[in-house]
């Protein structure tokens, strides 16, 4: 665990006197200032990167969710089920909203959920019109089973920066996601925890 830290450029401080190695979106950045000087493409240090670390992370934790039998829709579902406290149930709306997902995509992934014996539908008893959608016992042992792995796949991911440069990157990743989110989505419901970036989604 890390505690947030105000964002000082602690990477800045430990590379003063070192040299600090280049990675391909260097090379990209470097190519836009030769051939278009007349073009600002400083934000392309941030954005690109961020987009090639989310294809890598994705694909590592894909992979560490396979080698449980899970996918990692299937994952994020569990896990959203898991963390919003015993009865372990969520509405399909509430789901749909901690998943960010469609209406229609939602419901399709609930309904491989209850293929698969890992959660089931119920109706709730304070509106008939609304389905609860809760966590089975084998859907929570298939939470538990991957769960361990899953987190050391993310610390083997982060295993370049220390915890207090973690600390400092999260904060700064915070701000873009409640700057970027769309209107009225900037926090998590209430008495709901948010997942991560990544990433993957059990906190």
């Amino acid at each position: 665990m890390f505690q947030e830290e105000p964002a000082v450029s602690r990477v800045a401080r430990a590379s003063k006197g070192h040299p600090v190695p280049k990675d391909e979106v260097d090379a990209i950045i470097d190519a836009w200032a030769r051939e278009r000087p007349d073009l600002d493409v400083s934000t392309m240090g941030v954005v690109s990167r961020i987009t090639r670390l989310a294809a890598r992370f994705t694909a590592a934790m894909e992979a560490t969710f396979a080698a449980h039998g899970l996918t990692k829709a299937t994952f994020e579902a569990l896990a959203a089920l898991r963390r919003s406290g015993a009865p372990y149930r969520l509405s399909q709306t509430e789901l749909m909203r901690s998943l960010s997902l469609t209406p229609g995509t939602v419901s399709v992934r609930i309904d491989r959920l209850v293929a698969e014996g890992l959660a089931e539908r119920e109706g709730d008893p304070g509106d008939r019109r609304a389905v609860l959608v809760r966590l089975t016992p084998r859907g929570e042992a298939a939470f538990e089973g991957v769960v361990h792995a899953h987190l050391e796949t993310e610390r083997r991911l982060l295993r370049a920066l220390d915890e207090s440069e973690l600390a400092v990157l999260s904060g700064l990743l915070r701000r873009l996601v409640l700057d970027t989110a769309p209107a009225g989505r900037a926090t998590a419901p209430a008495g709901r925890a948010t997942t991560s970036a990544e990433a993957g989604r059990t906190s």
